[in-house]
C-alpha cells in the first residue's frame, strides 16, 4: 500500500504529471525537461527525486547528462486501485437507480389510483 501511497502522491502535482506527460515521448535530459518549468533547478529536482521514489521515472547518469525515462508499469497498481474503485462506485450507482425507480414506480402507482 506504501507504493500506492507514492504513486498517488507523485500524480497529485501538476509539475510532476506534465514531467510524465514529457517522458511518455520518450526518454529526456533533467536540463530538457526543466526548460518547459519556470523554477531553479534544485526545485525541479525535488519532483524528479518524488517521481523516482515512486518508480514512475528512473534516472541514468550518462557522462555529464542525467537522463530521465518513464516506467509506465509503474502506473498499474494505482490503475488497478481506481479500476477496483470504479467497479464498487458503478454497482453502487446502479442500485441507486433501481431504488430510485422502484420509489418513481410506486410514486406512478399512488398516483394514478
Amino acid at each position: 500500500m506504501a507504493h500506492l501511497d507514492r504513486v498517488f502522491h507523485s500524480l497529485s502535482d501538476g509539475t510532476r504529471r506534465a514531467i510524465i506527460a514529457q517522458l511518455a515521448c520518450g526518454p529526456a535530459s533533467i536540463s530538457d525537461l526543466a526548460q518547459r518549468h519556470h523554477m531553479a533547478l534544485p526545485s525541479f529536482m525535488k519532483h524528479i527525486r518524488v517521481l523516482e521514489e515512486s518508480e514512475i521515472v528512473v534516472s541514468r547518469k550518462t557522462g555529464r547528462v542525467r537522463m530521465c525515462e518513464l516506467r509506465p508499469d509503474a502506473l498499474t497498481a494505482a490503475q488497478g486501485w481506481l479500476e477496483q474503485e470504479r467497479r464498487i462506485w458503478e454497482t453502487r450507482l446502479n442500485q441507486l437507480d433501481a431504488f430510485v425507480e422502484t420509489l418513481a414506480a410506486k410514486e406512478n402507482t399512488r398516483g394514478h389510483k
